[in-house]
C-alpha cells in the first residue's frame, strides 16, 4: 500500500478522497488554490500545497505545478478525482515519468478509449452493440454525406475526443450536415484541441444508462451494475439512479456483462464507466467510456456496498481485486440529486456567493457528500456543484419518498440552488408515470 498520495483536485471529491486515504491509513497531501485556501478539507489532510491563483488553467489544470507539489511532499501516487486532469492520458504520463502511480488506468487505455472512434473499435471487436455510423474519422463533405445517406437521417456528428455534450450536432438533411461538419469540427478543435469528428445515427428519445466496473492489473474485471443518468439539463446530469426504470434483470445483466467485455478488451485498471444509450425498444448501444471516477459513483457504492475510491487506491497499489462476479449483490433502488448552485428561474445561471445557513437533511439511507457549509463562499471560478443527495432504500417508491422528504427538509440560505426543481421533477405527474430519457427535462421543466 502507498504510503502517502496526492490529491489532485478539489471540493468534494477530494474530501472525498480524503476520507478514503485516511481509513486506509495512507498520508494525504491536498493542493489549493488561491480560491479555496479556506477550505475547511484542506485541515482534515495530512498536507495542504497551493498551486497557484484561482484560474483553473493556472493551478488544477496546470501539471508543472501539481508535479511540483507531489514531489515536494515526497508521495507515491496521484489521485485526479474527476474533471481537470483525470482523463488527461498526458498528464498520467507524466505522473508516471516523475516516479508517481497514476490512480486510474493506464496511458494506454486512456488513449485508446479517450478517442470515441477508437472505442467504438474496440466495442466491435468482442461483440458489443454500437450506434450504426462511419467505421472512423470522417475526412470529408462527401464521405460524410454517404455514410448519412445509407444509414439515414437524422444522424449525430461528434467530436471523437473530449465530452460533456460539446462537439455534437444534429443534422437532418445534406444542408444540415455540411454546418454540422463544420460547427462541430470548430468546437472540438476549441475545447479538446482535436478537431477529428465522426458521424452516427441519431436515436430518438434515448435512455443513458451506464455501467461502473472495477479491473485490477492481473485482468480481473467486475462490473458493480448500472446507473441510469437520462434525467439531465443540457447533457448535464441532474439525477441519477439504480436499477435503471424499465429494464428487466435480463437486459440489464446483458448490457453489464458487455460494458465487462470492453474493458477487459481494452485492456483496462481501475475504476471505469461505460456509457450506452437505449433506444425506445428496450435495445442498448455502446457510446463511450469514461475513463476516471465518475461524479455519481456514490449511487453504485450504496447499491453494492463497495467503496470505490478505496478500491482505486487498493488497484493503483497492485492489489488483486477482492470481488469476483458472484459477490457483487445489488440491494434496493438508490436516487442521486445534484445541488447546484444555480439559479433555475433565469437560465441556470451560476450562483456564487457565501452560504448564511444551511440545514442537511438526514435520517434513514440518506447520505449528503459535499464541502460546504454554513459561511462558505461558492467560488464563481469552478463548477457550480455543491454537493450530491443520496438516498438508498428497499423499493422505487420508498426511495423517493426519502428523496422527496430529504429535499424539503433541505434549506440552504444566501444562493440559489437547484433544489426547487430537483423537487418539481420528482412530484411531477410525468415522472411518475413515464420513464425518463435525455430530453425529459427540457420537454416538461423548460418551457
Amino acid at each position: 500500500m502507498f504510503k502517502r498520495i496526492l490529491v489532485a483536485n478539489r471540493g468534494e471529491i477530494a474530501l472525498r478522497v480524503i476520507r478514503a486515504c485516511r481509513e486506509l491509513g495512507v498520508e494525504s497531501v491536498v493542493v489549493y488554490s488561491q480560491a479555496d485556501q479556506d477550505a475547511r478539507y484542506l485541515k482534515l489532510a495530512d498536507r495542504a500545497i497551493c498551486i497557484g491563483p484561482a484560474r483553473s488553467d493556472q493551478s488544477y489544470l496546470k501539471m508543472s505545478s501539481i508535479i511540483s507539489a507531489a514531489e515536494q511532499a515526497d508521495v507515491d501516487a496521484i489521485h485526479p478525482g474527476y474533471g481537470f486532469l483525470s482523463e488527461n492520458s498526458k498528464f498520467a504520463e507524466v505522473c508516471h515519468s516523475s516516479g508517481f502511480e497514476f490512480i486510474g488506468p493506464t496511458v494506454e487505455a486512456m488513449e485508446c478509449l479517450g478517442d470515441k472512434n477508437n472505442a467504438r473499435q474496440v466495442a466491435k471487436r468482442c461483440n458489443a452493440p454500437t450506434v450504426p455510423g462511419s467505421d472512423g474519422v470522417i475526412e470529408s463533405l462527401s464521405q460524410a454525406l454517404k455514410v448519412a445517406h445509407e444509414i439515414g437521417y437524422p444522424v449525430l456528428v461528434k467530436a471523437t475526443a473530449g465530452g460533456g455534450g460539446r462537439g455534437i450536432r444534429l443534422a437532418e438533411n445534406d444542408q444540415a450536415l455540411e454546418l454540422a461538419l463544420s460547427e462541430a469540427a470548430t468546437e472540438a478543435q476549441s475545447a479538446f484541441g482535436n478537431p477529428n469528428v465522426y458521424i452516427e445515427k441519431f436515436i430518438a428519445n434515448p435512455r443513458h444508462v451506464e455501467a461502473q466496473i472495477l479491473a485490477d492489473k492481473y485482468g480481473n474485471v467486475v462490473h458493480l451494475w448500472e446507473r441510469d443518468c437520462s434525467l439531465q439539463r443540457r447533457r448535464q446530469k441532474l439525477v441519477e439512479m439504480t436499477p435503471a426504470p424499465n429494464l428487466s434483470l435480463e437486459q440489464r445483466k446483458a448490457l453489464c456483462e458487455t460494458a465487462a467485455r470492453i474493458a477487459k478488451e481494452s485492456g483496462y485498471t481501475n475504476a471505469g464507466t461505460v456509457e450506452f444509450i437505449v433506444d425506445e425498444q428496450g435495445n442498448y448501444y455502446f457510446i463511450e467510456m469514461n475513463a476516471r471516477i465518475q461524479v455519481e459513483h456514490p449511487v453504485t457504492e450504496m447499491a453494492t456496498g463497495v467503496d470505490l475510491i478505496k478500491s482505486q487506491i487498493q488497484i493503483a497499489a497492485g492489489e488483486k481485486l477482492r470481488l469476483k462476479q458472484k459477490d457483487v449483490v445489488h440491494r434496493g433502488y438508490v436516487i442521486e440529486c445534484r445541488i447546484n448552485a444555480e439559479d433555475v428561474e433565469h437560465n441556470f445561471r451560476p450562483c456564487p456567493g457565501k452560504i448564511e445557513s444551511m440545514i442537511v437533511p438526514g435520517g434513514f439511507g440518506v447520505r449528503f457528500d459535499s464541502h460546504v457549509y454554513a459561511g462558505y463562499t461558492v467560488s464563481p471560478f469552478y463548477d457550480s456543484m455543491i454537493g450530491k443527495l443520496i438516498v438508498a432504500q428497499n423499493t422505487r417508491e420508498d426511495a423517493l419518498a426519502t428523496m422527496t422528504r430529504a429535499l424539503q427538509e433541505f434549506e440552504i440560505k444566501g444562493i440559489k440552488t437547484s433544489i426547487p426543481l430537483l423537487l418539481r421533477i420528482l412530484q411531477s405527474r410525468e415522472f411518475a408515470t413515464m420513464t425518463p430519457d435525455v430530453g425529459f427535462i427540457e420537454r416538461y421543466f423548460m418551457n
